[in-house]
């Protein structure tokens, strides 16, 4: 993690990235974002960042992870269900998804992976949820950046289209 060489304690921080995020590609400014709470304040663990959900289609879609925070920008719940809910009639409800730029700090991962998993964990297939339900926090860092998985075979074919012109792949098939 040379980005972050002379911030931490060697071996401090483990990053994640998660691989299905097709594009964008993450950039260091992102790596940079999700890091810096870790920087400033040491009781954080772990840190995700989140992006706004653009469309009532990735609202609904069960592959986007949507997750709410409190007022303090930690995570209160992850889902793949539409959360919050909109069945109050409020026109306007923040619709935020995971980014999976989640880096930890070691001693909390090697403590992560130990945990069993979790009932919600298991209900909503979301990892993070582990950390939630043994009672600790996950600061989400909002990010303009967009993201997009990879999930299925017409997933596939739109990042295919959006990567031909992008000008980072461009670079490293020359």
């Amino acid at each position: 993690m040379d980005y972050i060489e002379g911030k931490l304690p060697e071996r401090e921080a483990v990053r994640r990235l998660y691989d299905d995020a097709g594009w964008i590609a993450y950039t260091p400014d992102m790596i940079d974002a999700a890091v810096e709470p870790m920087l400033k304040d040491p009781s954080i663990n772990v840190v995700n960042l989140m992006a706004d959900l653009a469309t009532e289609e990735e609202f609904e879609d069960p592959n986007e992870v949507k997750v709410v925070t409190d007022l303090n920008g930690d995570a209160l719940y992850f889902s793949r269900e539409p959360i919050p809910s909109r069945r109050k009639g409020t026109p306007h409800v923040p619709m935020h998804k995971q980014v999976c730029i989640i880096p930890f700090r070691r001693d909390y991962l090697l403590k992560f992976n130990a945990m069993d998993e979790c009932p919600l964990e298991i209900i909503e297939s979301v990892d993070m949820m582990r950390i939630l339900e043994h009672g600790e926090k996950v600061r989400m860092v909002p990010t303009d950046k967009r993201t997009l998985s990879v999930d299925t075979q017409g997933d596939l074919e739109r990042v295919r289209e959006m990567m031909k012109d992008d000008t980072l792949r461009i670079s490293y098939t020359k």
